[in-house]
């Protein structure tokens, strides 16, 4: 699933053109593109989908989705391992008799 996660940008700077910054989802770190947002500051909430950053939150409302997301096990899903998720998936199948 891919979902449209709150994240604070943390730096702004340029990367072959393009405007990026380095944001953090409830302690996870991901570059992001501020094309659709030139205007977002270090500082300032926005809600990320596949590496861009769509639209401006406000702090309040970014961090109760990022506590839900937490609470649902959804930033795991998001952000974690692809090879542990598929270990653990793989060790939850039951093996057919």
């Amino acid at each position: 699933m891919c979902l449209a996660v709150p994240g604070r940008v943390l730096e702004i700077g340029e990367r072959d053109g393009t405007r990026m910054a380095t944001v953090d989802f409830g302690g996870v770190q991901k570059e992001v593109c501020l094309e659709y947002l030139p205007d977002l500051r270090v500082g300032e909430y926005a809600i990320v989908h596949v590496g861009f950053a769509l639209q401006r939150l406000d702090e309040e409302s970014a961090r109760k989705t990022l506590d839900l997301f937490a609470e649902l096990g959804m930033l795991q899903e998001e952000f974690g391992d692809p090879w542990e998720q598929a270990a653990r998936f793989g060790d939850e199948k039951e093996v057919p008799q």
